[in-house]
């Protein structure tokens, strides 16, 4: 299993509306995690992340470093994220492979990549880079895709694979991304799994799409569609307990509602621990 310091239970993704009630009522959230960016150097401050950090394992996880872009990680915003690393301390940190800038503009937006040979070549030297800074390896997430590049030579689990080979990073499953590609693109979900060494992975994510115009859109607004939970037992069942987190970015709701969807993600886990 990808070292990891987090605990295989169900957490949330806390975000700003909840910050204060959970620190001040503290209950069992599990594990929690945050995005990045918002913390970087003028965002929220690091006093409170520390205070969140020593209640509740904590996960730093990334939106914009645009580790799939063909060029270099921005070496400011790799600056930040060192910074905040090194401040907190983090139990995991992770990013989507995800395209989002050139040499020129930055595009805020987590763009697909293509599965190709030259493509893995890059983003592997994109990862070492980012793992050598940090000092420490990251988890790298699956992206939901609108559109297929012509001319992959793979498909994402085998590239997702290789790149763990290459660099030591590990992955972090989203079964709703997984489950939106299924639906609009046709792809195997069951390849894709296969494909993935279990052991690289440290992380999954649960979190609710909309449909727009018969497509599936990874909004993060709705609770956990009924496909996306039989996917993930599915998951669950060929890997074992993973850290499980509920995110939920657009129109959140109370805390309560939130801790419900963990609760039935927790049930799924601690069935699979019985087995384990």
């Amino acid at each position: 299993m990808m070292e990891t310091k987090l605990p295989a239970v169900c957490g949330i993704g806390l975000r700003a509306p909840h910050y204060r009630e959970a620190l001040d009522s503290r209950p069992n959230l599990g594990w929690v995690e945050v995005h990045s960016e918002n913390f970087f150097d003028g965002g929220m401050p690091w006093s409170m992340l520390r205070e969140v950090a020593a209640c509740w394992p904590l996960s730093l996880h990334g939106v914009g470093l645009g580790l799939g872009s063909a060029a270099r990680p921005d070496p400011a915003h790799l600056a930040s994220l060192k910074r905040l690393v090194d401040a907190v301390q983090p139990a995991a940190v992770s990013e989507h492979l995800s395209f989002n800038h050139s040499e020129r503009r930055f595009v805020n937006d987590l763009l697909p990549i293509p599965y190709t040979r030259e493509s893995l070549a890059t983003i592997a030297g994109h990862v070492e880079e980012t793992q050598d800074t940090l000092g420490r390896p990251i988890l790298l997430e699956n992206l939901s895709s609108y559109l297929e590049f012509p001319g992959n030579e793979m498909h994402e689990g085998e590239f997702l694979a290789e790149l763990v080979r290459r660099t030591g990073c590990g992955i972090l499953l989203d079964i709703n991304n997984l489950y939106v590609n299924r639906v609009n693109l046709g792809v195997d979900t069951d390849a894709v799994l296969d494909a993935l060494p279990p052991a690289a992975i440290g992380e999954i994510h649960l979190a609710g799409y909309s449909e727009r115009e018969g497509m599936l859109v990874d909004t993060h607004s709705q609770p956990v569609h009924d496909g996306v939970w039989q996917l993930y037992r599915e998951a669950i069942a060929r890997l074992g307990p993973r850290p499980t987190l509920i995110e939920w970015d657009l129109e959140i709701p109370p805390l309560a509602t939130l801790r419900g969807e963990a609760a039935k993600a927790q049930a799924i886990l601690e069935a699979a621990h019985e087995l384990v």
